[in-house]
């Protein structure tokens, strides 16, 4: 391992010598390299596929493992959309002049070895290989065992456009030992890597923030709320929640438990009802949902819970203050949407909760990378402190001082 990192740490510095032009070219060249290995990447991933189906994968899982030709031109445009960003690295973000006389520079860098742990979605492979290559931070990826076959294909698709380009391979590279004690060695390697993203689970998240001796920034559990306020427009509120429980259940930022205003639960939970059985929704609600609609009940372990799956909690709440105390006790700081016509009451809720993405109006899905238009995401940040939410290219780039004098010395 610690030869391995070695490598990483020295790779790092021939990045830096690249052009942006040199970067976006060969990116390009990745994203093709991607299409034209189509059906080597099919041949890998259905090995995992068919591992997944042995060891009884849920429905979720599988899909976020499955790649088909759609999933990898996506993975290429992804790849194409970051060339396409702005240069990340050695822009200057602020400047002025002392009364010294010295002339300062806040300039863009990149952070240098950055160790990504992540499971299931071989596209994560990619993705963020591509991020951290275009802002000059080498990529260390640590994949999930399910989609070991599919990840070694894209990294060896990926280190093949390196080697082809004079590049050391050792610029995107799997960790050679995958297992959970390979893990304990890289999240301490404080000396050769600068940072660590682990995207999966309750279990990894807390097991890395407890043990790494190496910065994290934490890809937490997305226990996303939508709340429905008396004076929301129901139409848009049911294609909404729909929308945020349904049309992708197993990411992140789908909807865990829907809130309902008490003001107007009786005349809309049997709307609600009908349109997710529609959609056949597995339902949970309070006593008080139960006693309109006919749902089993939901405990406070239901609703601390991310189900990743196409179950959803339902609570009537006391107006959007019951909706905010409700979502400090249960949130993750993920992603938190109201529905509503008042302003007031929808600034009230921007205000008061504390999560990187709040929304009115919309659905959680759109908590992305790619949607927020950084091209792709190496993970969507529940810290607080160095980036937060959807974190792109800006994210994996700190800053240092240039300071520019003319022989001064201090008295």
């Amino acid at each position: 391992m610690e030869k391995f990192l070695q490598e990483a740490k020295a790779a790092s510095r021939v990045l830096s010598t690249l052009s942006t032009a040199e970067k976006n070219r060969i990116l390009h060249e990745m994203a093709s390299a991607l299409r034209s290995n189509t059906m080597d990447l099919l041949e890998a991933n259905a090995i995992d596929m068919s591992e997944g189906k042995k060891n009884e994968l849920t429905s979720a899982l599988m899909d976020r493992l499955l790649l088909d030709e759609k999933r990898i031109d996506a993975m290429a445009v992804a790849i194409e959309e970051i060339a396409a960003l702005k240069e990340p690295v050695g822009r200057v973000l602020d400047g002025w002049v002392t009364e010294d006389g010295l002339k300062i520079e806040k300039v863009s860098i990149p952070i240098g070895v950055i160790g990504i742990i992540y499971e299931s979605r071989p596209n994560v492979t990619s993705d963020t290989a591509a991020l951290c290559f275009k802002s000059a931070n080498v990529s260390v990826l640590k994949g999930g065992k399910e989609a070991e076959n599919s990840n070694k294909a894209i990294a060896k698709v990926l280190q093949a456009v390196l080697e082809k380009n004079g590049l050391p391979k050792a610029l995107v590279s799997l960790i050679p030992d995958s297992s959970r004690e390979g893990v304990d060695k890289l999240i301490k390697m404080d000396k050769y890597v600068d940072l660590i993203i682990p995207r999966g689970g309750a279990g990894l998240i807390a097991h890395v923030s407890k043990n790494a001796t190496v910065s994290v920034v934490k890809h937490d559990k997305g226990q996303c709320h939508t709340y429905i306020d008396k004076e929301a427009k129901i139409d848009d509120a049911i294609a909404i929640a729909l929308n945020a429980k349904v049309q992708r259940p197993g990411v992140c930022n789908a909807m865990e438990t829907l809130l309902v205003d008490n003001a107007i639960a009786k005349e809309t939970l049997p709307l609600f009802k009908a349109a997710f059985d529609k959609a056949h929704t597995q339902l949970k609600g309070c006593t008080q949902t139960q006693s309109i609609i006919e749902v089993a009940s939901a405990t406070d372990e239901d609703y601390d819970t991310e189900y990743l799956a196409n179950i959803l909690n339902i609570k009537v709440v006391e107006g959007v203050q019951g909706a905010i105390e409700h979502i400090v006790r249960f949130g993750s700081g993920h992603s938190e949407a109201i529905i509503t016509q008042n302003i007031t009451t929808a600034e009230t809720f921007l205000n008061a909760i504390d999560a990187a993405v709040v929304y009115v109006n919309a659905s959680t899905r759109f908590t992305d990378g790619g949607a927020f238009g950084f091209g792709a995401e190496v993970g969507i940040s529940t810290n607080k402190l160095h980036a937060r939410g959807p974190m792109g290219i800006e994210g994996l780039t700190t800053y240092k001082y240039k300071i520019y004098g003319s022989g001064q010395v201090r008295g």
